[in-house]
């Protein structure tokens, strides 16, 4: 199977957001892909005064990237969007995954918050406007059986190791709009070691570039084999990354290194 990674740079235009987004999705499914990954947040990210009111599944973006996904033929997972919530004052952070014919195939809410306070450099808090999910969610694609996760998620092992013991997954995704701060000395450390320690292809798509209010994010999307080889990475700007996940490999450097079946917690 084809996967693409889909790097873009989401402002406080939702139109615009998803019309780039589409032009990454074209360009995937140009490329072979049969499975695409969109940032999180690839509906907006900026103030929090213009964000769109969020919306059900169903709403304007998910019948939006339902639409692209059939018309293209290809799965693709939806990134994260604002998803109305338990109570007006929160939303779920939410992907979705569409399958070829446009079908809702399985939807995750964001489990982990990013409520972080570095003096001086970061101060954000996602649980003020954002309620957590509680369910891992693992989906079939055509045999392949896909994880999924949003941004903060990486740095919780435990998320991942249920997702692959439990779960059965061959591929780990991680939507993100992760911050430049911690980016550039954590997000490569962390997906290669959820790829190593459990197994696993991992597919990172992420938010690159400055936005409203005074957020940069890191970009570098990329896909990780289970050795933890980096097969193809994205550089800073918009755009598509391929890589052909080979299942044969993966049962194979199971059996040879066989850490999962050697677990005792």
């Amino acid at each position: 199977m084809r996967v693409a990674v889909c790097q873009l740079n989401a402002r406080d235009d939702r139109k615009a957001n998803l019309a780039a987004a589409e032009v990454l999705l074209e360009r995937a499914a140009a490329g072979g892909a049969d499975l695409a990954i969109l940032p999180e947040y690839v509906d907006y990210l900026g103030p929090a005064a213009g964000m769109p009111e969020p919306e059900p599944v169903d709403g304007e973006v998910g019948s939006f990237f339902a639409g692209v996904a059939r018309r293209l033929g290809i799965w693709v997972v939806a990134g994260s969007f604002h998803e109305v919530g338990p109570d007006p004052a929160h939303t779920f952070n939410t992907s979705l995954v569409f399958d070829r014919t446009g079908s809702l195939a399985a939807s995750y809410r964001k489990i982990h918050l990013y409520d972080v306070e570095i003096p001086g450099r970061v101060s954000y808090l996602e649980s003020a406007s954002v309620a957590p999910g509680v369910q891992p969610v693992v989906v079939d694609v055509e045999g392949l059986r896909v994880g999924l996760s949003i941004c903060y998620d990486l740095r919780f092992p435990e998320l991942y190791r249920q997702l692959t013991s439990e779960g059965g997954a061959h591929l780990l995704v991680v939507p993100a709009a992760f911050m430049l701060h911690t980016g550039r000395d954590h997000w490569e450390v962390l997906l290669r070691a959820r790829a190593i320690e459990n197994q696993c292809y991992v597919a990172a798509a992420g938010q690159t570039g400055d936005h409203d209010p005074g957020r940069t994010c890191f970009g570098r999307s990329m896909v990780i084999d289970p050795w933890g080889t980096v097969l193809t990475q994205l550089p800073d700007g918009s755009g598509v990354a391929f890589a052909d996940l080979d299942l044969d490999r993966l049962a194979t450097i199971r059996a040879e290194l066989p850490s999962l079946a050697n677990r005792r917690l």
